[in-house]
């Protein structure tokens, strides 16, 4: 049985990429094939060539919303900082609240726009707030929040982070944080992919807040994992069943691609699925749809490193992590990524 230590390392703090990179697909790509296979250092306009007709890039097109507000509480004056976790209804949410003391229900707010808010209960440590000032939680986001780029990004959000925190094809506005695998895609790499025969589908999973959370207990088993909504819809069920037929094989874009493709084949097969998934996928798990992975490098003892473990092995995960480290590979949300294959 693993444990939350298993899972941590050291990150030389120089290496948290604080911006993207110039243009979108200039990183570098790590390349991690099966078994014992050597490391290959690649750039991700390379990714093209481990790809080959048939294959199938799923991507997440959730959209990223300006998930942060500041403002003061009516009352007292003390000023509160609130990050976005899901949308639960038109005019209310679930949000993460930073405040100099708890405040209870009733408790109003006021933005520093001058919208008004209420805290309505409160959902373990997040609180459910209420808009009051008319339209939805959403057009109140996007008349007045601020990108939400990541805690260790060591500086304030620039107008350029509209843009780059936010993948070419995101379209379902929900998520407060980005999947970050997809920022490395320009329409351009996708066209020349799909030129070269790759299929392409896509999925929604909401990125919550809660993806930036620590393992919370050193046992896994105890960690209680943060609900995000997802869905799979009929025409990416039919392109994996396609693929399937052909030989072709599943490769996903990002963490959050493979947790809606595995909760929506839990039972089974894949199906269609529209609903809150708190899947933590962990060593042992049983992969049932995804054969390659796209993804960023991810921090210590977090759920995604876990995944990715699960996914290419432990020893593995630790021998690229430890490569990319050596080589300066960039981390995080801005930094490089990596292309797993899975174990044979």
């Amino acid at each position: 049985m693993y444990s939350a230590s298993d899972f941590d390392y050291s990150l030389p703090e120089s290496l948290i990429a604080q911006e993207p990179p110039v243009n979108r697909g200039d990183s570098r790509l790590l390349i991690v094939p099966p078994g014992d296979a050597a490391l290959i250092d690649a750039g991700f306009g390379d990714l093209g060539s481990r790809l080959r007709e048939g294959d199938l890039l799923v991507i997440n097109d959730t959209k990223v919303l300006p998930a942060r507000l500041f403002g003061h509480k009516t009352e007292t004056g003390g000023k509160f900082e609130l990050m976005l976790e899901r949308i639960l209804s038109s005019s209310r949410a679930l949000v993460q609240l930073k405040t100099s003391k708890t405040p209870p229900p009733g408790t109003r707010l006021k933005t520093e726009k001058g919208s008004d808010l209420e805290i309505i209960g409160r959902e373990n440590a997040f609180f459910i707030i209420e808009c009051l000032s008319g339209g939805s939680f959403v057009d109140l986001l996007e008349r007045e929040g601020v990108v939400p780029i990541p805690p260790y990004i060591k500086r304030d959000a620039v107008e350029t982070d509209a843009d780059r925190y936010q993948t070419v094809y995101a379209s379902d506005k929900g998520a407060v944080a980005a999947p970050t695998a997809g920022l490395h895609f320009s329409a351009r790499h996708l066209d020349a992919l799909q030129a070269k025969g790759v299929e392409l589908a896509q999925v929604t999973l909401h990125v919550g807040a809660g993806t930036f959370q620590p393992l919370k207990s050193e046992s896994l088993n105890d960690h209680e994992m943060h609900s995000e909504f997802f869905n799979v819809g009929r025409e990416a069920v039919d392109a994996v069943r396609r693929t399937r037929l052909r030989g072709g094989r599943v490769v996903a874009v990002g963490t959050t691609v493979v947790r809606s493709l595995e909760a929506a084949a839990r039972q089974g097969d894949l199906k269609e699925t529209t609903e809150q998934t708190r899947l933590f996928i962990q060593p042992g798990f049983r992969f049932k749809v995804i054969d390659m992975l796209i993804t960023n490098f991810h921090l210590p003892r977090s759920t995604l490193l876990v995944l990715v473990s699960a996914f290419a092995g432990m020893e593995r995960i630790r021998q690229t992590y430890e490569h990319a480290i050596a080589n300066q590979y960039r981390f995080f949300s801005y930094g490089d990524a990596m292309l797993l294959e899975a174990r044979q």
